[in-house]
């Protein structure tokens, strides 16, 4: 029991540090990005370079973040029907993460437990439950609904429990997902798929995935995504086929190519995924500048940017030629694009 213990400190002690990292390494670039980070520019400052990058586009994806988790419930079915059924809008990608659960099946869910998304505690008795130590069918007895704000402060699906639970609150398996969005799209759909496991169960998460997509036929209309750096050499080393975007690790190798105007920078792989939110624009970071987007098209990266809600920001990126954008809100993101 205290080896248990002790193994569960450890890594909650590991996270924290890697975040101390991450957020000193973001401060220690504010301080040198004092001409390309705070400022706009604008779009006569956006070069064109041959390319053949399929993921570098004429016009803006757009990408539902989490299933377009500001309108409905994220990453639940009933999100992601209001994304592919709604007349009054249109998007161009899924972004959804992926959890492995006890029975080796690929969950969706974005944070390490479900606390924040469901009735966990209420359910299970116990916080900070995680997927990988509950088996799927033990998971579908939750709402996923339970702990949903809309944009006027309404929760609609609290209230809801045990056989009161639709489906399409409940948490989805990977297959049932792919099925509903491949039928429905008709192959017209991309997918970002990020594996929030690292390390075995990542690598794990991984094979699970990449079988998963090859048998459905989608292998060429998915970008993976990991925050792990093991987990992107792993797809490398595995599943080179398999596109993929970049790890935390590399973004920041990135940056500081782009602030050097680096010649020598050799591009991980062919897709860049940065923020450009409220938080790093508030330590004088602006990632979507000319020069980030110029540096990585040179160097024949896309650019996909999260997550954008500001309908100023999405404008302003939709000028600036990003190649996508994901959004918690689809149909404000497809109306500023199409006004």
């Amino acid at each position: 029991m205290e080896k248990t213990k002790n193994k569960k400190t450890g890594k909650k002690t590991a996270k924290w540090i890697v975040l101390a990292v991450i957020i000193l390494l973001i401060v220690s670039l504010a301080t040198v990005m004092t001409v390309s980070g705070k400022h706009r520019s604008i779009p006569d400052q956006i070069q064109t370079y041959d390319t053949d990058n399929k993921y570098i586009l004429e016009q803006t994806d757009i990408s539902g973040h989490r299933s377009g988790g500001g309108i409905e419930p994220e990453e639940t079915m009933l999100a992601f029907k209001n994304c592919a059924e709604n007349p009054a809008f249109s998007i161009d990608v899924f972004e959804f993460d992926l959890h492995i659960t006890k029975d080796k099946q690929l969950v969706l869910l974005h944070d390490d437990t479900l606390d924040r998304t469901s009735d966990s505690r209420e359910v299970f008795g116990e916080k900070d439950v995680r997927p990988e130590d509950k088996t799927y069918d033990e998971l579908r007895t939750l709402n996923m609904g339970a702990k949903f704000e809309n944009e006027n402060g309404k929760s609609p699906y609290a209230e809801l429990k045990g056989d009161e639970i639709p489906d399409d609150l409940k948490i989805l398996k990977l297959n049932d997902i792919l099925d509903y969005l491949i039928e429905q799209g008709q192959g017209r759909y991309k997918y970002i798929i990020e594996i929030k496991n690292g390390e075995d169960l990542g690598k794990e998460g991984v094979d699970i995935l990449y079988n998963t997509i090859v048998e459905k036929g989608i292998l060429d209309n998915v970008i993976f995504g990991s925050f792990h750096k093991e987990v992107s050499t792993y797809v490398d080393e595995n599943y080179p086929d398999l596109a993929r975007s970049t790890s935390v690790p590399e973004v920041f190798e990135f940056w500081q190519a782009a602030l050097e105007n680096d010649p020598n920078y050799e591009p991980p792989c062919n897709v860049l995924q940065i923020p450009f939110c409220a938080p790093y624009r508030n330590l004088g970071v602006n990632l979507g500048t000319a020069q980030m987007i110029n540096y990585a098209h040179e160097h024949n990266m896309a650019v996909q940017y999260w997550t954008v809600n500001d309908e100023e920001d999405m404008k302003y990126l939709l000028d600036m030629g990003a190649d996508c954008i994901m959004t918690d809100y689809p149909d404000k993101l497809y109306n500023v694009k199409n006004s």
